[in-house]
């Protein structure tokens, strides 16, 4: 066998955005920015609401002030560089930029996946266990309920990373998507790759269906319980409190399933593209919606302070 010469190896990366929309890149560019300073800002002032007023001091709120900071975290993985990849005609960036915006993109999903499963099991304690939900759920346990979640996160996708980096890079290094992910990453390499993919394919699915089916339970218990109620006023206070949580989590979790949940590479460049814009803008553009123009008592206090 030939040799790979150390000339042939892939150093950088193009990504291939929107070729089909490059007339409308200026107006893409546009309404990108205003989405992303909109995710910001709208997280943001969640998080600042929650950690000014005291009266918020309570689990469920942490847990929205956690997961606001993570797509906060999350847009500024991959939004940025789509937006200057939007200006820019090459839209380059280094085989180690690349892994490394792979590797947080997977690490902070990973980690909002677990804070969407502890803020189901949350609602769960309250509606199914009211009388015990204050001795359960308390100051010391929710705390490290999220400290664990951002562990958990920064470690998930360390094998993948160290797999990936491992690879023969020597071809093509062309990248059909608006930015670096694990699968595209996997097909560029020149070398069978099937091993890689499967570890890829089993541990997304593994995170993905553990969180999923804890939700899942959780609902299921929910909405049993909730329907016992006698209560008209009751039923429809336990409803609102979780229907919030219930739309973005069916958001967050169906995208990356349907992303990542699967054998084949790809079903097609535009439906990866589509999917991906879902989980990566999306879904973070709907939490300040939700949490916080749904959110009476957050709605309440940034109007307040603005």
């Amino acid at each position: 066998m030939e040799k790979i010469s150390n000339d042939s190896r892939v150093y950088e990366i193009v990504l291939h955005g929107f070729p089909n929309l490059q007339r409308f890149h200026g107006l893409l560019f546009t309404i990108l920015l205003f989405i992303y300073i909109f995710i910001i800002s709208g997280n943001a002032a969640i998080l600042l609401v929650i950690c000014r007023e005291s009266t918020l001091q309570f689990p469920m709120y942490f847990f929205i002030g956690a997961l606001s900071f993570m797509e906060i975290c999350y847009t500024a993985v991959t939004i940025p560089k789509m937006l200057a990849d939007l200006l820019d005609e090459e839209k380059k960036i280094s085989f180690i930029g690349c892994l490394v915006q792979a590797y947080f993109l997977h690490a902070l999903g990973a980690a909002e996946c677990y804070i969407l499963t502890i803020m189901s099991y949350d609602r769960y304690l309250a509606i199914c266990k009211p009388l015990r939900y204050s001795s359960i759920m308390t100051t010391g346990l929710y705390v490290n309920l999220v400290a664990i979640c951002f562990i958990g996160g920064i470690l998930s996708p360390v094998i993948e990373t160290i797999l990936i980096s491992l690879l023969p890079f020597c071809g093509p290094n062309l990248i059909e998507n608006v930015f670096c992910d694990f699968p595209p990453l996997i097909s560029l390499a020149c070398t069978d790759t099937r091993l890689y993919i499967m570890v890829e394919f089993i541990v997304s699915s593994f995170i993905i269906l553990l969180t999923s089916a804890f939700v899942l339970f959780s609902y299921t218990r929910i909405i049993y319980i909730i329907i016992r109620m006698k209560s008209n006023d009751g039923r429809q206070k336990a409803f609102s409190t979780c229907a919030a949580h219930l739309i973005v989590v069916t958001l967050f979790f169906s995208s990356i399933g349907f992303m990542y949940i699967r054998v084949t590479k790809s079903y097609s460049v535009d439906y990866d593209r589509a999917v991906g814009l879902t989980y990566a803008v999306f879904t973070p553009l709907a939490n300040p919606i939700i949490y916080g123009l749904r959110n009476q008592e957050i709605k309440r206090f940034i109007f307040k302070i603005y």
